[in-house]
């Protein structure tokens, strides 16, 4: 009862507020937008967010809002690689520093916009890799398994090269499940003095074309002549990552110079053969070693026909099998920009994409990444299996790619 009295007293001394005009509205709109509404305790209509009627216009004071100038804000180094419509391999490091730089959310939106006019956002390459011949090598590459300098570490056993019929059975169980190009890794360091071994790889060769699939191998170092010998036999791309910066390199592998993989990426673009070349994320790398590694690719006198993107799958018993992850928004900055520097470039995400939730991939295809590792394994590391990716494809509205094209952007 003293609670009543006092409210009483306080509401009393509360002066009349002002009147004001009210806000009318044609009998129509509240006829139209009054629906039923019923409460406990409440015995008029009342309004709730979503029957309030809107305000004629003539009652609106608030100013009208201003267009947004996102686009007009941005630098002009992004706006001319948006702008784009054939690729360039001018770039400089300071330009593609600005790229790399943007604000995460502008520069994958601007990448997806530059990817949807060389690309058909839908389509996806699914690629399949099997190793033809396990460890052995003599290479000192810190990040892999297959060195026979980390072999006592790592526990991985070297193996001879697998036969030419096991490997198109492999290549005939990757087509049935939707892939259009089959990869061949071995762990040499060069071809020198395995002419035997390169006639087995170029029969691999001829068997994966003869599927209606493209054929890709990477056999380390080979010389014009070979390179010749593989186009002979009809191989679609060649790879060989150049993994890091210049300057990052020699902190990764001393066995094999800088120099020397650019040389066999001009021995495969000499041949007529599509350079597959790309690298690898989180070596202990700084963010100048990626913008290095991305003005490497991007100024090769012509781009790669495919970049793939490697997250470091760090595996003891290696020098780097300690390394802490990276963080996935370097992995997706690095994507898009090299969706912006290298416009028609197949971009793959490649090694690391097991530890990636499907939204992380999906982000990925918005930044231009648009092709994929499926199967049973990589190298020596595990891989999504053709089950997983078809299911994943199904949700987001994926599909793959055709072999030996890629379907023109669909009309606007």
């Amino acid at each position: 009862m003293a609670f009543r009295n006092t409210a009483r007293r306080l509401a009393a001394r509360v002066p009349p507020a002002a009147s004001a005009a009210p806000v009318s509205y044609p009998a129509s709109t509240v006829a139209q937008s009054t629906r039923a509404y019923a409460a406990v305790g409440v015995e008029t209509p009342a309004w709730t967010k979503s029957t309030l009627p809107p305000i004629p216009p003539a009652a609106t004071s608030k100013p009208e809002p201003k267009p947004n100038n996102a686009a007009a804000k941005t630098n002009p180094t992004l706006r001319a690689a948006v702008a784009a419509t054939a690729p360039r391999n001018d770039w400089t490091r300071e330009q593609i520093a600005a790229i790399y730089h943007e604000p995460l959310m502008e520069l994958v939106h601007q990448a997806s916009t530059i990817h949807r006019r060389f690309h058909d956002p839908a389509e996806v390459q699914l690629c399949t890799l099997m190793n033809i011949k396990t460890g052995g090598c003599t290479e000192d590459c810190k990040y892999c398994a297959q060195s026979t300098r980390y072999q006592k570490g790592t526990g991985l056993q070297a193996k001879k090269v697998e036969s030419v019929e096991s490997v198109l059975a492999a290549a005939r169980v990757a087509r049935e499940n939707g892939s259009t190009r089959f990869c061949m890794g071995a762990a040499w360091r060069d071809m020198r003095g395995r002419k035997n071994s390169l006639q087995n790889v170029a029969a691999m060769v001829r068997g994966v074309r003869e599927l209606g699939m493209e054929a890709c191998v990477t056999l380390g170092m080979i010389d014009a002549a070979q390179a010749q010998e593989l186009k002979t036999a009809g191989l679609t791309a060649y790879n060989h990552n150049v993994d890091t910066s210049r300057e990052f390199y020699p902190s990764v592998i001393s066995t094999r110079t800088y120099d020397e993989r650019l040389q066999t990426l001009g021995h495969v673009r000499d041949a007529g053969i599509n350079v597959c070349s790309g690298g690898i994320l989180g070596l202990g790398e700084e963010t100048t070693d990626r913008v290095g590694l991305l003005h490497t690719v991007s100024t090769l006198p012509a781009h790669p026909e495919s970049f793939p993107v490697n997250a470091l799958v760090p595996i003891p018993g290696t020098p780097l099998g300690d390394r802490e992850p990276l963080a996935f928004t370097e992995m997706l900055r690095t994507v898009a920009t090299a969706r912006l520097l290298m416009p028609a470039t197949i971009i793959r995400i490649a090694a690391g994409r097991k530890t990636m939730s499907e939204e992380k991939q999906a982000l990925c295809f918005m930044a231009g990444a648009n092709a994929i590792f499926t199967g049973d394994k990589m190298l020596t590391t595990e891989c999504n299996g053709y089950d997983e990716d078809k299911d994943m494809f199904a949700r987001w509205g994926l599909e793959p790619m055709k072999s030996f094209q890629k379907s023109p952007k669909p009309e606007a």
